[in-house]
């Protein structure tokens, strides 16, 4: 069954997505309140409807090197994802393995992980209050950060880690369940063309990242996983070195469900993004 013949005639929520508008200068955000009269953004947007459709009917038909996404059911031992020595501990092996055979990896290591907690407008990265989810269409590296990130390893590994092929791969699953509010959009990789991703800076304090920001295309298909429970969990590519025709990137946004209601529980999701080395 081909990508496009799977998502035809499926049932879908029409959303609004928040796509990057075309600019004639290099897109940024800060991470951290700027100094006074410096924008934190200088992005412009849009927010064309587009159908998000429901992946469940053919969740067996995506897969990583196609989609750049796929869905898994594992149920972690994991107690207290807020708990910073647990997480360590039990949640970085246990994914590192978890990772290792849909990935083909033969080794995996997580360097970091984040809890998104939906407040009603909150704002992301405001001093104070818990991330919230991302409503911006994005990929969390770029073809020049997925391999720059692998130099903060200390000594040789950094150099194994650079040599071979090299995925960044974001294990992303909700802590409580079923998940209603600020759902994952996943961007098929098939439907999306190389010019629709657009670096852009994500400065911090002490260095300046670099993301893909994401332009419309009407080619697009985008689909979620209908309340999703804490033993699944979606692989999301951030970026893949091999350059054989399979999927790269894999664009994603959190974004509203209009068929929600409002007395629902506010999604928490933990994320953790991993290399993996072939």
């Amino acid at each position: 069954m081909t990508a496009a013949s799977a998502f035809k005639g499926r049932p879908n929520v029409a959303a609004l997505l928040t796509y990057l508008a075309p600019m004639a200068e290099r897109p940024h955000n800060y991470t951290y309140d700027p100094p006074p009269g410096v924008p934190r953004s200088n992005c412009i947007t849009e927010t064309p409807v587009m159908p998000v459709f429901g992946a469940r009917p053919f969740e067996r038909d995506i897969s990583l090197d196609c989609q750049g996404v796929a869905l898994l059911h594992h149920e972690s031992v994991v107690r207290n994802f807020a708990d910073d020595h647990e997480m360590p501990r039990v949640y970085y092996p246990e994914a590192e393995r978890v990772l290792t055979q849909p990935t083909g990896a033969k080794r995996g290591f997580i360097f970091d992980h984040t809890v998104h907690r939906r407040v009603k407008d909150g704002m992301d990265r405001a001093p104070g209050t818990p991330r919230q989810p991302a409503t911006h269409i994005h990929v969390d590296h770029t073809v020049k950060s997925g391999p720059r990130r692998a130099r903060y390893f200390p000594g040789a590994d950094a150099q194994n880690w650079l040599r071979a092929r090299l995925q960044v791969i974001n294990l992303w699953r909700p802590i409580h369940g079923p998940l209603r509010v600020a759902p994952l959009a996943v961007c098929d990789a098939l439907s999306m063309a190389s010019d629709d991703l657009v670096p852009s800076d994500l400065i911090y304090r002490d260095r300046v990242g670099e993301i893909y920001g994401v332009t419309f295309n009407p080619n697009h298909r985008w689909f979620y996983v209908p309340e999703m429970q804490p033993d699944e969990a979606l692989l999301l590519k951030c970026c893949d070195s091999a350059t054989d025709g399979r999927a790269r990137f894999a664009p994603h946004t959190a974004f509203e469900d209009p068929t929600v209601g409002t007395d629902v529980t506010p999604r928490e999701s933990i994320e953790r993004r991993t290399f993996g080395l072939h």
